[in-house]
């Protein structure tokens, strides 16, 4: 079994209805902070389980779980309605888990039904979350009062119901399950991590659990019974007159399983709290995934599995959620370009905001040239995400041209950087049509500043979808249309000098007298600040970023930057 499609209504930042649908394996939620891949994730467990972040919800009912946007537009409903004649509803928020794979016939009769927002036949769950009609009479005499500045979501309960309209749906009775593994959270308590204490109690079986009990009442025992602490406990009960009754230290066994919060994991002798972030997050990802609860779900949550990581062990990590998990529907929230790259940008799903409405859409790259695809994933360490994730894009060949861009742009807009401008300058090698598919595919605004390399009409030929007849509004490309040559010759080979790139752009743009100041150089010929640049490139770049100097740029870079 596995989530075909989950749809959320009014749901933290989800204002009115979000459908999103997902690939039985594999889904990568990408996004800007705040673009609701976290909450996506909380839903899906919240609608399946009863849980939001690890505690029961009607523990977390608050006005807070609901978009403000629509709280606003309640309360605003409220002070403008005339409550006399009619009185406004209350938001409610919706999930709906639409269910694919239930072959068993009588789960079928369950939960097969068009009992759902779509009115679409299809099986599945609907966790809602509204006004109770039991306290309708309380909640319209609490608006009459005008006494109401928030969701009053003390007359609210929550509700599951199967797309068969039957009401009697639990948790436990719903047939898929899912296990949410966030390894960037810490949850601390008397020094030891309960995560890691739960994961590793649900490896035992009763009889091992037992035994843990017994022998943590035999350090309370142990512990009460040090003459120590009885001498202590007697200074107590003589210096402190607070009540009749005995009054004395201890350790807590109150709770039933009161070890998960007292007892602490180590590794190699070492508190689990203590070791590195990132082993942490290898220990918990690792452990979940195996432990039994991730065993019998069918859906595993993943939040931000980069967290903490070095390049390698993020590497490990994604080789053991691809080798162990076949059979199991994996979905994944992360800002990582190497996780998403090796993971698969077929999965890749976007979360964005539409700048119309406000309101939250998705894009995808399931359709990406099979090649492409298979490019990024080999070579995981493109920025991909970064073209994905920004405003606009400038695309460059190299780190070097990277540098000359930005400080070509600080010039032309007051003192900005473009990345002040929500514009990234990504270096990108000679990938530029790769990445010039991802940002057609998502109709991303992008600007390519390429060398000409001495032949225009290849240049041209090479970019024919993106110009003439072709064009598309969002991207652009810039080069210098003018081929220069010269009779200079570099290495042992005397191989032509190539005067059609960036550093000898600069080079005519500013002359010879300029570039040796800026570059604090004192060559007598061009042909050897040629080759003095050509060797240099970065240090060259950062020279002229830095400078104060009245630099001029090429009127392509010009161009593309204005």
């Amino acid at each position: 079994m596995h989530i075909e499609k989950v749809i959320i209504e009014n749901l933290k930042c989800f204002k009115g209805q979000f459908s999103l649908t997902l690939n039985k394996g594999l889904n990568i939620l990408v996004g800007d902070n705040e673009t609701g891949k976290s909450t996506v994730l909380d839903s899906i467990h919240l609608a399946l389980s009863g849980l939001l972040h690890g505690r029961y919800f009607k523990l977390q009912m608050t006005q807070d779980i609901f978009n403000n946007d629509v709280r606003d537009e309640y309360l605003e409903n409220i002070r403008q309605a005339d409550c006399s004649r009619s009185i406004p509803l209350p938001p409610h928020i919706l999930i709906e888990i639409f269910i694919g794979g239930i072959e068993d016939d009588s789960l079928k009769a369950l939960f097969e039904g068009n009992g759902n927002s779509t009115r679409q036949k299809a099986c599945g769950v609907q966790f809602k979350v509204s006004l109770d009609e039991a306290h309708q009479p309380y909640y319209e005499e609490l608006i009459k009062s005008g006494d109401i500045q928030s969701i009053p979501t003390e007359y609210y309960h929550f509700t599951w119901s199967s797309f068969a309209r039957d009401d009697r749906v639990t948790p436990i009775s719903i047939p898929i399950k899912s296990a949410p593994i966030d390894s960037s959270s810490n949850r601390y308590q008397d020094g030891s991590d309960i995560y890691i204490s739960r994961i590793l109690k649900d490896h035992l079986d009763l009889a091992n659990k037992i035994k843990i009990d017994q022998a943590h009442r035999k350090m309370k025992d142990a512990f009460n019974n040090d003459p120590a602490i009885k001498k202590v406990n007697e200074l107590i009960k003589d210096a402190i007159n607070i009540s009749d009754k005995k009054v004395e230290l201890s350790v807590d066994l109150s709770s039933k399983n009161a070890w998960e919060s007292t007892l602490t994991t180590y590794l190699n002798d070492v508190p689990f709290h203590h070791v590195g972030k990132g082993e942490q997050c290898i220990v918990k990802t690792k452990l979940a995934l195996s432990h039994k609860k991730s065993l019998q779900a069918n859906v595993l949550l993943l939040e931000e599995p980069e967290n903490h990581l070095s390049h390698t062990k993020l590497s490990q990590l994604i080789r053991h959620i691809q080798g162990s998990n076949d059979e199991k529907q994996i979905i994944i929230s992360t800002h990582n370009s190497f996780v998403a790259n090796k993971l698969g940008l077929a999965s890749l799903i976007l979360l964005n905001v539409d700048q119309e409405t406000g309101l939250r859409k998705e894009t995808r790259l399931n359709d990406l040239n099979p090649e492409t695809k298979a490019y990024f994933e080999k070579l995981a360490g493109f920025d991909t995400l970064r073209l994905i994730l920004c405003k606009k894009a400038i695309l460059v060949e190299g780190d070097s041209d990277e540098l000359v861009i930005q400080k070509a742009y600080l010039l032309s807009h007051s003192g900005r950087l473009p990345i002040q401008d929500e514009i990234d300058v990504i270096s990108v090698g000679t990938s530029f049509l790769r990445f010039l598919e991802i940002a057609e595919k998502i109709s991303k605004p992008v600007t390519v500043i390429t060398d000409n390399d001495g032949d225009v009409e290849a240049l041209k030929e090479k970019y024919a979808n993106y110009l003439g007849v072709n064009e598309k509004d969002f991207i652009k490309i810039y080069c210098d249309e003018t081929e220069d040559t010269g009779d200079l010759t570099i290495g042992k080979n005397k191989r032509p000098f190539n005067y059609n790139t960036l550093e000898p752009k600069l080079v005519k743009a500013n002359g010879l007298a300029k570039l040796n100041a800026i570059l604090g150089t004192s060559y007598e010929s061009e042909g050897d600040l040629h080759r003095y640049m050509k060797a240099n490139k970065t240090e060259c770049a950062l020279r002229i970023f830095d400078t104060d100097a009245d630099i001029k740029f090429p009127q392509y870079i010009i161009d593309a930057v204005g």
